[in-house]
């Protein structure tokens, strides 16, 4: 499948694999899509806004409450304009919230307004990864329709051999390919 034309929104949350959705942009806008990034506050201490904005060739979203050029609601206009939203990495963070229903920056309240597909890759230290709490919300979202790809077992940022290292791009994209064949868009 080509993703010509696709609008894809990346989600980038407060992980040390937020570098490797670098790459993700990158694969995705040589595939053609148009790619839209909004990162957390604490993925932007990460990696900066500027790379994705200029591997994006689009303005990149971080705060909610930024002045505004334009008087849309952009949580809503991003929702309303994605085909699929992918959160890479997905943190344990991110997960919770939206599992128990918190938008409380940019990031979950665009993924709460989006009626496309939603697409988590996950990324965090094994322990959290296998923590009771973080698996029933991973649970609880596949049972309301959300979807995950990975995580993979390696070795990890902590230095720890487990599962919890972010999925490769190619593999993410191959389910971004999936989804939006499945539902069409």
């Amino acid at each position: 499948m080509d993703l010509k034309d696709k609008n894809i929104l990346v989600g980038i949350t407060g992980s040390i694999a937020a570098y490797k959705a670098v790459y993700l942009v990158s694969s995705l806008k040589s595939e053609n899509a148009n790619v839209n990034v909004v990162m957390t506050e604490n993925a932007a201490k990460f990696v900066t806004p500027l790379t994705f904005q200029t591997l994006s060739q689009n303005k990149v979203y971080v705060n909610m409450f930024e002045e505004k050029v334009d008087w849309k609601i952009e949580h809503i206009s991003l929702a309303d304009k994605s085909d699929l939203i992918v959160v890479v990495p997905a943190s344990a963070n991110i997960i919770g919230k939206i599992a128990n229903g918190i938008a409380d920056d940019l990031l979950s309240t665009v993924i709460m307004s989006c009626k496309s597909p939603v697409l988590f890759a996950p990324a965090m230290n094994v322990n959290m990864y296998e923590n009771p709490i973080v698996q029933s919300n991973i649970k609880k979202l596949e049972k309301s329709g959300y979807f995950f790809v990975g995580p993979d077992t390696g070795k990890l940022a902590c230095g720890t051999i487990g599962k919890g290292r972010l999925t490769e791009t190619d593999k993410i994209i191959e389910k971004i390919k999936q989804l939006l064949n499945k539902v069409g868009r």
